[in-house]
């Protein structure tokens, strides 16, 4: 399969008649390899508008959504980023200049994108999506979705910093984006998204007579 085919291709019918018009998100969509986010038995599938497992019930993003994010939180070289459950994103975010750690709950993920992310100099973390892995970031992305307000991630953001991720607790999700100000936050709807809930989010489920 002609991988650079495809990712064109990816970009040309999924990203840009989007209205996602960022040049630069454009040339970094084209110079990340994808198909390395997931495991060669399924790369096949990196370009397709689909949403392809990674590991551990962790699914790749589509290119068209995580393109919208991104261009959102109008990412500058040289700020810090935490990408939650969001390796491709990590990658794709390096390569725009940033200072990338991308975080998972689970090892199984870097397993499969631990040697793309390197390539791509971004650091790695396993912790728990509930807690974010350094504080003081000026963006913040997950390709996942978060069943409410992610109080502990607009937490870690410094002045002016940036979080863009899907609000979903039901068949339907909004993507929206935070902004930190000197005296709170505000809130952007952005547009329509139903990418996986985090399982390690999810509220535990309560019982009642």
């Amino acid at each position: 399969m002609d991988f650079a085919a495809a990712r064109k291709i990816m970009v040309d019918s999924q990203v840009r008649v989007n209205d996602v018009t960022d040049r630069a998100l454009q040339a970094a969509l084209l110079a990340v390899p994808r198909e390395r986010f997931l495991p060669e038995d399924r790369a096949f599938s990196a370009y397709a508008e689909v949403e392809s497992e990674i590991a551990a019930g962790r699914k790749l993003m589509m290119a068209r959504d995580l393109s919208k994010l991104l261009m959102a939180v109008d990412a500058r070289p040289g700020e810090t980023a935490l990408a939650i459950a969001a390796p491709y994103a990590a990658a794709v975010l390096a390569n725009l200049g940033l200072v990338v750690t991308a975080q998972e709950g689970d090892a199984a993920v870097f397993d499969v994108v631990g040697g793309a992310l390197a390539d791509a100099g971004v650091s790695t973390a396993v912790a728990s999506a509930a807690e974010p892995a350094i504080q003081d970031v000026d963006v913040i992305v997950s390709e996942a979705a978060v069943p409410a307000r992610p109080e502990s991630w607009i937490a870690a953001l410094k002045v002016g910093g940036r979080l863009a991720v899907v609000e979903r607790s039901g068949p339907a999700g909004k993507a929206v984006l935070y902004v930190r100000g000197e005296n709170g936050v505000s809130r952007r709807e952005l547009f329509d998204a139903a990418p996986p809930v985090l399982a390690e989010l999810e509220p535990e489920p309560t019982f009642a007579l």
